[in-house]
């Protein structure tokens, strides 16, 4: 088992400001309303949530293909998160992942890839965090 802690402070009402660390010490970062809403300068929740599952996802599916006999070169994935002001009640409502890999060796194919890919989206832990998200889409680019 592992525990790996974020924490977030903030000071002032809601126009106040915040600042988002890790406890590894990798993540020390201003948000606000401004960088969540206004595209201002700082990070924001959604932003960390897409970086956070972009990595899981990748992880995870270098795994499998690494399991299936194959070599990973590379892999990039992007993890959009989409959400919803709503009204003043925000709501994530679409997540698009985009991944393109460079893998050899047993024979893999485009269709091999794209299967790989939507059980990484399926079973990466992170995405099984993320499944009360009303739509997450995958788009898979298989490069060889």
């Amino acid at each position: 088992m592992a525990d790996h802690k974020g924490t977030a402070a903030w000071t002032g009402d809601i126009k106040g400001s915040g600042i988002l660390t890790t406890e590894s010490g990798a993540l020390n970062a201003p948000y606000s309303v401004g960088s969540r809403f206004e595209g201002k300068q700082g990070t924001n929740p959604e932003e960390l949530i897409g970086a956070a599952h972009a990595g899981c996802y990748t992880m995870y599916l270098t795994s499998v293909l690494t399991k299936h006999g194959h070599s990973v070169q590379n892999i990039k994935t992007t993890s959009t998160v989409t959400m919803n002001p709503n009204n003043g009640h925000p709501v994530i409502e679409h997540i698009h992942v985009s991944t393109e890999g460079h893998v050899t060796g047993g024979n893999i194919t485009a269709d091999d890839f794209q299967k790989h890919a939507e059980d990484a989206k399926e079973n990466c832990p992170v995405s099984k965090v993320l499944s009360a998200v009303p739509k997450m889409t995958l788009e898979a680019k298989f490069l060889g």
